[in-house]
């Protein structure tokens, strides 16, 4: 059995807004990794995925708040460790985060090879100004990185050029874990697939151990994860593997998001596209039953009044819904 290089129990974190009102955005979410393995997050904006990214790092700064559960990275619970310990010892090395807009991370004022330099010294890493220049060249060569770029400023860099420098310098210290929180997004297609391909090749080059790739567009992770979790208001509805999720889907919100979007691979001639009505639910006071039951079609009065935990189907397959497997293909068997 391939080893769990991340765990995660019952995670729950929330903001606190100035009114003191508590918006839970990750929700006793649980989930896990294997060593070597990639796992996708997708669901609408506002449903959790980079709160909960946030929160796997067990960095948090208000408003932003821990609230209870566990994260276990390779067999090491942070959970409970101060905010200095971990920036000194967990993020870089054991998590790294590329955040959204992570073209805009860098420093305008330095140089990258500088800028490099000011993340190994905050992390303490006690080596030389040569030592880091070699180490640098050496990461981007591999990476397929022109080593030109270190003497370059970020702004002299295209967009797709900054974003993978950003990766390549997020990834330096082989973190076991690498969250990618849309990566891809604002770039045109040709410098996505630049940016999917340097990740999937330090996947396989083992400079990370397992990813965590956000992003809005369910189809895109098929061709870049092993399983797939869908959020929806702060809460896990689905998990299986990229296949499984892209052209089999459970849960009523995962099949709703699959028919929103066109999938390439089933081709896009006499496709009708629907969108899901409605909106999420306000956080600070979610529902207390299935939070997608104002949306779904297939909701009974019961739904609204019974909170669902998530069902176990196998072979890593969960979904949270009152109604059983079965029924629920029944149902989309008559509508086809």
């Amino acid at each position: 059995m391939a080893k769990k290089i991340l765990e995660v129990h019952g995670l729950t974190t929330k903001y606190i807004t100035r009114q003191r009102e508590d918006v839970y955005s990750v929700d006793h979410v649980s989930l896990d990794i294997e060593e070597g393995k990639s796992l996708g997050i997708a669901g609408e904006s506002g449903c959790g995925k980079s709160t909960l990214a946030l929160s796997l790092m067990g960095y948090y700064f208000p408003p932003l708040h821990y609230t209870s559960g566990e994260i276990i990275v390779d067999g090491r619970n942070i959970s409970d460790l101060d905010p200095d310990t971990v920036r000194k010892t967990i993020l870089g090395s054991e998590i790294a985060y590329i955040p959204q807009a992570a073209m805009n991370a860098m420093n305008p004022t330095r140089k990258v090879g500088r800028f490099i330099e000011d993340v190994m010294r905050a992390h303490e890493i006690q080596m030389s100004k040569k030592e880091i220049r070699s180490m640098a060249e050496e990461r981007f060569a591999l990476l397929g990185l022109p080593v030109e770029a270190l003497d370059k400023y970020s702004v002299e860099l295209s967009g797709g050029m900054r974003q993978r420098v950003v990766i390549a310098i997020s990834t330096i210290l082989n973190p076991k874990v690498l969250i990618a929180d849309e990566p891809s997004s604002a770039l045109d297609v040709t410098s996505q697939k630049m940016v999917i391909k340097m990740m999937k090749d330090m996947m396989a080059k083992g400079l990370v151990k397992s990813m965590i790739f956000i992003t809005h567009e369910l189809p895109l992770l098929y061709n870049v994860t092993d399983d797939i979790m869908v959020m929806y208001a702060g809460q896990i509805v689905e998990r299986g593997s990229a296949s499984q999720m892209v052209f089999d889907p459970i849960h009523p919100y995962s099949r709703g998001l699959m028919r929103s979007i066109l999938v390439p691979e089933e081709g896009t001639r006499d496709v009708k596209l629907t969108a899901i009505p409605g909106t999420p639910p306000n956080l600070k006071h979610p529902p207390a039953g299935c939070r997608f039951a104002d949306r779904c079609r297939y909701a009974v009065p019961a739904c609204k009044i019974d909170a669902q935990a998530l069902r176990d189907i196998g072979e890593g397959r969960t979904y949270r819904c009152r109604f059983s497997e079965e029924q629920l293909r029944e149902v989309y068997k008559n509508e086809d």
